[in-house]
């Protein structure tokens, strides 16, 4: 079959003791690709076992290794070798073989032609336990509820990306769970295609229940992000009005009762809570005001806007 694209390809697999599975997969990779212009970038991520051994020991000039000074995770050894590529399409996948690299030129043809942006891989009867599955399940069903996003599978680490888009994406903490995402508030074209799934070759899961928690918590930054970066004083602001409005009300009706009808309210909980109300609401208008401040110091400091271009045409055509 013949190759869809002459372009160089880079492959980035991050691995944490995969010493068992590396050799195999790099072999699969080379079975796959054949008649390709390629490079497989793999990151350690400060394995405990023989992975950088065997790595270094395959001797094949295809091969990078990145061997990271620390256990940084996923998320940052991801971002480690997403930098170090130099492909024109960059292809992310796991490097414990549940990943079929077979997939990869199915993939590229909706890569090639520049209608899409990012190619991410819906896994086909997954081979998971239930530790894996509910956290993923939990993490779909809060970006299609909350976005406009609509992935069936935002877990699948088999992914292609132009350049342009793989070289924008700020990977960090543990943004790796909501890369498409990531791609998708940068503008970027996505689609969806169908991938094999295979259940793990070698070595142990690093991925458990507290996952869920983890995932609740990115999503709620992403969130922030993509609603109230460039606006925070529309978050914050518009809650410190309510709770200012709501204190306001609660003791204007304690002064009614107690010049009207001549009540005692000093030991009554309702004062404090009024008065709990208006000093919160101030502090949320303030943090707004001052997260404001910083977003303009952000851009205008770096001499940052905040939009990304991606084509300029003039009148003829012509692309500027």
């Amino acid at each position: 079959m013949q190759p869809v694209t002459t372009a160089l390809l880079s492959i980035v697999v991050p691995l944490y003791n995969e010493q068992d599975n590396v050799e195999l997969l790099t072999q699969k990779i080379h079975e796959s690709l054949q008649g390709y212009h390629y490079q497989i970038i793999y990151v350690d991520d400060f394995s405990t076992d023989d992975t950088k051994m065997v790595v270094q020991k395959m001797d094949d000039h295809l091969v990078t290794l990145i061997e990271l000074k620390k256990n940084y995770g996923q998320s940052l050894a991801l971002a480690a070798g997403l930098d170090y590529a130099q492909g024109e399409y960059i292809i992310t996948m796991d490097g414990d073989l549940q990943n079929d690299p077979s997939d990869i030129p199915k993939m590229l043809e909706f890569a090639v032609g520049g209608t899409y942006d990012l190619i991410t891989g819906i896994r086909q009867k997954r081979k998971d336990s239930l530790v894996k599955k509910i956290p993923s399940k939990i993490a779909n069903f809060l970006v299609r509820r909350v976005t406009k996003l609509s992935i069936k599978d935002n877990g699948c680490a088999l992914k292609i990306f132009t350049k342009e888009i793989a070289k924008g994406l700020n990977l960090y903490g543990e943004m790796h769970r909501f890369i498409t995402l990531l791609a998708f508030l940068e503008g970027a074209q996505i689609k969806q295609v169908p991938v094999k799934h295979h259940a793990r070759h070698a070595g142990k899961s690093k991925y458990g229940l507290e996952r869920v928690f983890k995932v609740v918590a990115d999503m709620m930054l992403l969130l922030f992000i993509r609603k109230y970066f460039q606006r925070p004083i529309h978050l914050f602001g518009i809650f410190g009005v309510l709770l200012i409005i709501l204190g306001v009300l609660i003791e204007a009706y304690l002064l009614i009762v107690k010049f009207g009808f001549g009540q005692d309210i000093g030991t009554r909980p309702l004062l404090i809570f009024g008065m709990m109300f208006i000093l919160g609401g101030i502090q949320l208008f303030t943090i707004g005001i001052v997260m404001e401040l910083l977003i303009r110091t952000y851009y205008e400091s770096q001499s940052k806007r905040p939009y990304r271009i991606k084509k300029i045409t003039i009148g003829d055509g012509k692309a500027a």
